[in-house]
């Protein structure tokens, strides 16, 4: 088990054991389920796992320096990566979780790997939970999705900065279950909801019609780690009436705003009471919205309206083509805003009729009205439900338009598309290809540069390294196969991805030990041998075979002469044959100062 996971293992638990918790249950009210327990427990397990880079795409000149990432893969085992490289660095994360409706394909389908008797041993379970625990595999029940969504909020929750924000669309299907589960996991009490109207008109311009109530809306959950902090967002005024241009603005139409009391209702003593003089000479005394100085500039900008005679009490010019900053509704009703729009969207960018109701994207202008209130301009976004990916196309759009520099994580598994669908008839295999082609065409569209690298994530079977094994033979150096590395390589792991064994180990242990997934590595080299390092770090990766006595001695050299500088060898175990491991840590331990000691860490 690799060092720091036990530390993010006893934080994780202890986050769902809060004092608000326990007061509840003191109090006879909590929310239990089939399978929390469960769910609690293997959300501190270690990914089975490893990330795989899509050198190919990775290497090209407008994604090798990318900041983005995309991940190809199941998201648990994703957020189990990132949380060791991440915590605590995500400003913001949407997702649009499966609504668990009936028909929207969800069924609860996490690996149970244990046995039976583990189970009751791990967890206490009797043979009557067991089987209730068991017999969520495969279901749509309402514990089944609260054991599917239960590890990765927690798992969320780490990832998030102090001043993080998580906004999680849902409907009536689940909302009070999430409300309920969000409230043991985040702050009691700094949970709050948005209400979203997702639908307009339809395609043909008509509402559609129906017995009862029609269902317009849906909601976004949004949950804060710490102190809840929300920027306030730009926007144009969302007026129904039409107004007028009486003074012939240049900047267009506009409504007239109150900016003063009348002079029955001012306080004379108030700091903003004080008399302003009109065009026409009128003079008016009362209490204003603004200090002097700052009505006298709004007059000078041409911002207050006199009236048609240049006589009436002075009101501001509200311009309906100009966004300003407002405290955000907790009600979303924009015309540009439906799952309509969404749809339409997607097939403008890809160029395919029809896709858009396959996939159901939201629009980017409501992930975008979210971004302005969740982030700031140099955010770090995370959505690990990214269907088509449109959080990575708003975060693009929204950089465009006020210069900012956010960047996005996305995860999405690698879900088939349906049988016989047009994103079929149009080469799309998995969603995740949806994702990426949408963002590579969006981007081409915005004018954005700044790219994306690719990883996919794939299982590791102990087969992988019990098949490689030779039967014991105390007269071979080694008792493993000679290459225990390329297992690991993108083709022998069924990705179909352009990676080394070695770019697969190096790529997951440098994450695991806590690096961004994109920092960059520089090599050193000792004797014939190739070791990697993280830039700026004092940690060196040995995960090839090959190496020798002259490697240790040419390693020893450089550290006496500080040309480099070790802290910790992470050492791939089957690539070293047991003497010249043996050597490599008697020389470590015996030849260096106090002063340079190093800690080798052995992996298998």
């Amino acid at each position: 088990m690799w060092e720091g996971l036990q530390a993010v293992r006893k934080e994780i638990q202890e986050s769902v054991n809060t004092i608000h918790d326990n007061e509840e249950i003191h109090d006879g009210f909590q929310l239990r389920f089939v399978g929390k327990s469960y769910a609690k427990f293997v959300t501190g397990l270690p990914s089975e796992t490893v990330l795989v880079p899509d050198n190919d795409w990775n290497n090209q000149e407008n994604n090798k320096d990318s900041q983005n990432i995309f991940i190809t893969g199941d998201n648990l085992d994703a957020l189990k990566h990132l949380v060791n490289a991440y915590s605590g660095a995500i400003k913001m994360i949407y997702i649009d979780p499966p609504y668990n409706t009936g028909s929207d394909g969800f069924v609860y389908k996490d690996s149970f790997k244990f046995s039976d008797d583990d189970l009751k041993q791990k967890l206490g379970f009797s043979d009557t939970e067991l089987a209730r625990l068991r017999a969520l595999d495969g279901k749509c029940s309402h514990s089944a999705w609260l054991t599917f969504m239960l590890p990765r909020l927690i798992l969320a929750k780490r990832l998030l900065s102090d001043d993080g924000v998580i906004f999680i669309s849902i409907d009536d299907n689940e909302y009070a279950n999430l409300k309920m589960i969000c409230e043991e996991i985040f702050n009691f009490g700094n949970n709050d909801v948005m209400i979203w109207r997702k639908s307009g008109v339809g395609r043909d311009g008509k509402m559609k019609n129906t017995t009862t109530f029609r269902k317009d809306h849906e909601y976004i959950c949004v949950c804060f780690k710490g102190v809840p902090f929300l920027n306030k967002s730009f926007e144009k005024p969302n007026w129904e009436n039409d107004y007028g241009n009486p003074d012939n603005d240049p900047r267009g139409c506009y409504k007239s705003g109150v900016i003063s009391r009348k002079e029955e209702a001012s306080n004379p003593n108030h700091q903003n009471f004080y008399t302003v003089i009109s065009p026409s000479g009128k003079s008016f005394t009362r209490q204003f919205e603004c200090s002097k100085e700052a009505f006298e500039q709004l007059d000078k900008d041409g911002r207050i309206y006199w009236g048609k005679n240049g006589d009436s009490v002075p009101a501001i010019k509200i311009f309906v083509e100009e966004e300003r900053e407002v405290t955000t509704s907790s009600i979303f009703d924009y015309k540009d805003m439906t799952t309509t729009a969404g749809s339409k969207e997607l097939e403008n960018i890809l160029g395919i009729v029809g896709i858009g109701e396959e996939v159901r994207p939201k629009p980017t202008s409501l992930i975008k009205k979210i971004l302005q209130i969740g982030t700031n301009k140099n955010s770090l976004i995370l959505d690990f439900f990214a269907g088509s990916a449109t959080t990575a196309h708003a975060v693009m759009q929204l950089n465009k338009d006020d210069g900012g520099n956010r960047k996005y994580i996305m995860v999405q598994w690698d879900e088939p598309v349906k049988a016989g669908s047009e994103a079929e008839n149009q080469g799309f295999k998995t969603i995740d290809e949806i994702s990426r082609k949408r963002i590579k065409l969006a981007a081409e569209q915005i004018g954005d540069t700044s790219g994306f690298k690719h990883y996919k994530l794939a299982k590791v079977t102990d087969d992988l390294i019990l098949d490689k094994i030779d039967e014991f033979d105390p007269t071979k150096p080694n008792l493993l196969s000679d290459d225990m590395v390329s297992p690991f390589s993108g083709d022998a792991l069924g990705t179909g991805l352009n990676a080394s064994g070695l770019d697969t180990l190096l790529t997951t242990w440098m994450v695991d030990d806590g690096y961004p997934i994109n920092t960059k590595m520089e090599e050193f080299k000792f004797g014939n041998y190739v070791a990697y390092s993280p830039v700026g770090s004092r940690r060196l990766y040995l995960i090839s075979d090959g190496w020798d006595s002259n490697a240790t001695q040419d390693l020893l050299n450089k550290i006496g002469r500080n040309e480099i500088s070790v802290q910790t060898i992470i050492i791939y175990n089957h690539s070293f044959n047991f003497t010249m491991l043996t050597e490599l840590k008697n020389n470590l331990k015996h030849v260096l100062d106090d002063d340079k000691k190093i800690e080798i860490i052995e992996r298998f």
